[in-house]
């Protein structure tokens, strides 16, 4: 084979992949021992998801990793599942399967490149370094061919990065533009230094948020690495199940996800809990990165008021302060986080429908929904929490 041909291949199983070959394309800036900009796409994450049985048969997310080699090297990789539905995406299609499916099309199954159930924006065409445009271009290529040959609807490429939309929009990809809520680190030596970049209602409100919190009648704890113990786990499922019925039906995570968190991902977890006499009654499951904080899960069996912003949120930024990391990802969606230092930031995918009607269709629809987009930003951000530069404190 030539030294320039590159080699798609497509696995079930990560198993098949080693995490060697598979993190020096996922996370080469780890390669010294260090954090990954993000977990979630290295293998022990990815790994953890398929060994739980949190995708795979039954959860309509069939996995099919993308593997790119030059000769013997693995030079590219993708995380890509066959989906049956929509769930777990956080950036909706729904209303396009439903159009098409009254037109008479099948918009199911459809290919997915994405970390499932992870609203958190990152790199999706993972390169090995010195192959950053080689790499990303034969993946996206390779998958729209899978997309084709096996007669699915779509390709969707979820929470890409701002220059993966960009290169893919240049190769005839459709870029779709979302939005959710990130706090940023202005170098705030403390929590009262960030409150003092707000306006003085702003830090009365999450003052009196915090205060009401702290008074449920117990501690908070945050956890990580060996801090973590089995037990802990045991209650946050429970808190995750209370939280996973009410807003999904039925949790995405199995059990044994948490379990095989606890062996091969704790070092990744920041685990806040709320404990009444030692026994935890609600909690937030953070992931740590590079330079940010990731919050993904909060549950409780208790209800008190403001708790959630405070083991959420508030305790994110204590935490994302005390480490010097540049930012706090608050998941997907929420405008009630924007009163609390968030504030709203471009999300980014990109689409490719088989179907030449629907994908003329979706192009206009998303040139028009961009448009709306950035007006949201704009004037949601006005609104936020923070002082403005030359008018009143208030």
């Amino acid at each position: 084979m030539p030294e320039h041909t590159v080699e798609i291949s497509v696995f079930p199983s990560l198993a098949a992949v080693s995490a060697q070959d598979w993190d020096a394309c996922a996370c080469p800036e780890a390669a010294g021992g260090g954090r990954p900009i993000d977990p979630f796409t290295t293998h022990r994450f990815l790994l953890a998801l398929e060994q739980s049985g949190s995708v795979g048969p039954g959860t309509g997310w069939a996995p099919q990793y993308l593997v790119a080699r030059v000769q013997d090297q693995v030079i590219g990789v993708a995380p890509a599942y066959v989906k049956s539905h929509s769930q777990g995406e956080y950036i909706f299609d729904h209303s396009w399967a439903n159009a098409y499916e009254r037109a008479g099309g099948r918009y199911y199954p459809k290919l997915q490149i994405a970390v499932p159930f992870t609203p958190v924006t990152g790199r999706r065409l993972l390169a090995r370094p010195g192959f950053e445009t080689t790499a990303p271009t034969a993946l996206a290529q390779g998958a729209v061919q899978l997309t084709a040959n096996n007669r699915l609807s779509s390709l969707h490429i979820t929470f890409c990065t701002g220059n993966e939309a960009q290169a893919g929009a240049e190769i005839g990809l459709l870029p779709r533009i979302g939005q959710q809520y990130h706090w940023e680190n202005a170098d705030y030596a403390s929590f009262d230094d960030f409150l003092a970049a707000l306006s003085s209602r702003k830090r009365k409100t999450i003052r009196k948020e915090r205060a009401t919190a702290q008074a449920f009648g117990g501690t908070l704890r945050a956890l990580t690495g060996d801090q973590i113990q089995p037990a802990h786990w045991d209650a946050f499922w429970r808190f995750y199940q209370d939280t996973g019925a009410r807003k999904w039906g039925t949790p995405y995570l199995t059990r044994a996800f948490f379990d095989i968190a606890h062996q091969t991902l704790r070092d990744d977890i920041l685990l806040v809990l709320a404990e009444r006499d030692g026994i935890p009654i609600a909690g937030a499951l953070n992931f740590i990165g590079r330079d940010t904080l990731f919050g993904r899960y909060w549950g409780a069996v208790e209800d008190h008021p403001c708790l959630h912003f405070e083991a959420c949120y508030y305790q994110a930024i204590d935490y994302a302060i005390a480490h010097g990391l540049a930012r706090v990802e608050a998941g997907a969606q929420g405008e009630h986080k924007l009163a609390r230092g968030y504030l709203p930031v471009e999300t980014h995918s990109l689409h490719w429908i088989a179907d030449p009607g629907l994908s003329d269709a979706v192009e206009r629809f998303l040139a028009a929904e961009r448009a709306a987009v950035g007006e949201d930003i704009e004037i949601l951000t006005s609104y936020g929490p923070f002082r403005k530069t030359g008018g009143h404190d208030q």
